[in-house]
């Protein structure tokens, strides 16, 4: 199984324990975009050259070759962050109030997470905890999707904090500053997405602790609600994923 360039990701891809079939489904679907990439440039290379040495047919059918090739490699990679998405996002995997983003580049990260908050204002949601990664897989340990998530949240004029665990940031969805963080509820899948230090297991509204697996968080249908955003969501990546979400 080859490795994943992770300097092109937020962190690690899978934010939970997986087994080997799914790991190699997520590196395959990314290694085949890789490829595509690699083609792609390879025939826009050679459309230069051949254009360069006034063969404009040539250069035509290259350039041609090259768009289709960058035609699959968006493919692929919209079925990896699909696949990666649902992963780390199934319903009983994580809170109803968090969103995983491990796994994504971040054009991709931006796209969802931007949906994700429209959503959430549109269901009354009053905050947003988005698991974003500590970048202990990126190159030097740069967080890559962690600087994107702050720009999205100051041009819609969000407030935000880092939580105690730096790979985790809160988002107040008012518009008010972030005067304390909620402690978070211990993760679905055995702790993994627990704030060290935090007490409890519910996630705090108003003075209630809520359990993610008890009822919904705003009424009966809400953990449905969620399940159909994941579809929602990857759905419209689907139509907007370009190759902007690869640097090779």
């Amino acid at each position: 199984m080859s490795s994943i360039p992770m300097s092109h990701l937020g962190g690690q891809a899978f934010n939970h324990s997986v087994n080997n079939n799914s790991e190699a489904e997520y590196d395959r679907l990314r290694d085949l975009a890789r490829a595509e990439a690699a083609k792609r440039n390879s025939c826009f290379d050679r459309a230069h050259q051949a254009y360069e040495r006034g063969d404009g047919a040539e250069a035509k059918e290259l350039s041609n070759e090259g768009k289709r090739h960058a035609a699959k490699m968006d493919e692929y990679n919209k079925q990896a962050s699909d696949f990666i998405f649902r992963e780390n996002n199934l319903m009983g995997r994580v809170p109803d109030d968090t969103i995983d983003l491990h796994g994504q580049f971040v054009e991709e990260a931006e796209e969802i997470l931007e949906q994700r908050i429209r959503y959430a204002q549109q269901h009354g949601q009053t905050h947003l905890h988005v698991i974003v990664g500590k970048g202990n897989h990126s190159a030097n340990h740069v967080q890559k999707i962690k600087p994107r998530v702050q720009q999205v949240c100051n041009e819609l004029g969000l407030k935000y904090a880092t939580e105690d665990n730096a790979g985790r940031m809160y988002i107040n969805l008012k518009g008010e500053d972030v005067v304390e963080v909620p402690d978070l509820p211990s993760h679905p899948s055995g702790g993994h997405g627990r704030q060290p230090g935090s007490g409890g297991h519910g996630q705090q509204h108003g003075g209630q602790s809520t359990p993610h697996h008890g009822g919904a968080q705003h009424g009966g249908g809400q953990q449905q609600e969620e399940g159909d955003l994941v579809g929602k969501i990857v759905s419209k990546l689907t139509k907007k994923l370009g190759d902007c979400c690869v640097v090779m």
